[in-house]
């Protein structure tokens, strides 16, 4: 019994190792992370519909609930559910290519 503590606590070690190793030794993506930013913007403005952006703002950055924004906008939970799921697709095929 005694064995399976120590190889659990390695296992939390070699982990922990892992995980400074990867700190230290990984790419620098800040460039990466800054475009995809600006690429998410631009779509969010230029491919949404403006129902989609109303949605996913309501969502996102002010932190609506799906039954808040429905109450808000007067239509039914599952059109919120249907929405935003159809936006993150459309915004995952135009921000797939920009990476």
């Amino acid at each position: 019994m005694e064995e399976k503590r120590s190889g659990k606590r390695r296992g939390k070690e070699m982990l922990g190792d892992l995980a400074a190793w990867e700190r230290e030794n990984g790419e620098d993506n800040s460039e990466m992370l800054a475009r995809l930013r600006r690429n998410l913007k631009r779509v969010r403005r230029e491919e949404l519909t403006k129902r989609q952006s109303e949605m996913l703002h309501l969502y996102y950055d002010l932190g609506y609930s799906m039954p808040r924004i429905a109450l808000e906008l007067g239509v039914n939970k599952s059109t919120v559910s249907r929405t935003l799921a159809r936006a993150r697709a459309r915004l995952k095929r135009y921000l797939r290519y920009t990476l």
